[in-house]
């Protein structure tokens, strides 16, 4: 009994480590986002601002277009997580219910193009977009978001179309259902909480990528969010701490509020509506 008890305080104390551990670089973002630049230059910084001010986010949005970028980087994110679903959600089922060589063949490769370093395929990929007279362009950005978040997709989706039991297919076929009716009508309703999170992650995704949007864009009404962050770093390399704080701030608003308003779903039941009426 002690020992499982002992057990216990040690997991919720690694736990409480691991969630220190992810906190503190966001709550130190925020306590440098309301700090003056006084404050900020102290020897002895604090975790609450002695002196909250606003003039950080004042100075962020004067000195950068954050709200233009805001609006790229959110049209870019919402695209390709879209694009990316509707084409991983049918390829996800073939290779889920069709385990051919071929489809264990794809299953491993989707696996080994996550190792591929940035490097190594930006050259094709801005070939490929040069070709297309895609550079700097939003529409070529998607397309390689689209390009990166794919394979990852399918890797999460497969497992879900998996969790689903193939007798509900099976009693759909009997009802007369073909394969497209089936993955519409019964499906895809009980792969909501994976196509949710999948959906979640190419934004996530999309959303936070610097190196792609820096070499494809070039133009400065353009630019992401990411990429104009940069822009608070001086050319000897000194940042702007207080609005590149505020700026980095509000970045990642969008990413927690999405991810709250649908966790519920995330988490929901597979087999939500399962049940034939």
């Amino acid at each position: 009994m002690r020992t499982s008890t002992s057990g216990r305080v040690g997991q919720y104390a690694a736990l409480l480590a691991y969630l220190v551990f992810l906190a503190f670089p966001f709550l130190w973002l925020v306590s440098t986002a309301f700090k003056s630049p006084r404050e900020l230059g102290s020897l002895h910084p604090t975790w609450i601002p002695r002196h909250p001010t606003l003039d950080n986010f004042r100075q962020a949005f004067d000195e950068q277009p954050l709200l233009r970028a805001a609006g790229n980087s959110l049209l870019a994110a919402l695209a390709a997580a879209a694009i990316a679903v509707l084409i991983a959600t049918p390829l996800a089922y073939v290779m889920a219910r069709h385990r051919t060589r071929l489809a264990k063949a794809a299953t491993g490769w989707v696996v080994v193009s996550q190792a591929f370093p940035l490097v190594l395929v930006i050259i094709p990929l801005f070939l490929v977009l040069k070709h297309l007279r895609l550079i700097n362009s939003l529409a070529g950005l998607v397309m390689v978001y689209v390009v990166w978040a794919l394979p990852f997709a399918l890797w999460m989706l497969v497992g879900y179309v998996r969790a689903v039991p193939t007798e509900l297919e099976e009693a759909a076929a009997v009802d007369g259902a073909g394969r497209l009716r089936t993955l519409v009508s019964v499906t895809v309703p009980l792969l909501a909480p994976g196509i949710v999170a999948t959906a979640l992650f190419a934004f996530i995704t999309a959303w936070n990528e610097f190196f792609f949007a820096l070499v494809l864009l070039k133009t400065a009404h353009k630019q992401t969010l990411p990429v104009v962050l940069t822009h608070f770093i001086g050319a000897e390399g000194v940042a702007d701490l207080g609005p590149l704080a505020a700026a980095a701030f509000l970045a990642t608003l969008p990413s927690l509020v999405i991810f709250a308003l649908i966790q519920r779903r995330v988490t929901g039941g597979m087999l939500t509506g399962a049940v034939k009426s």
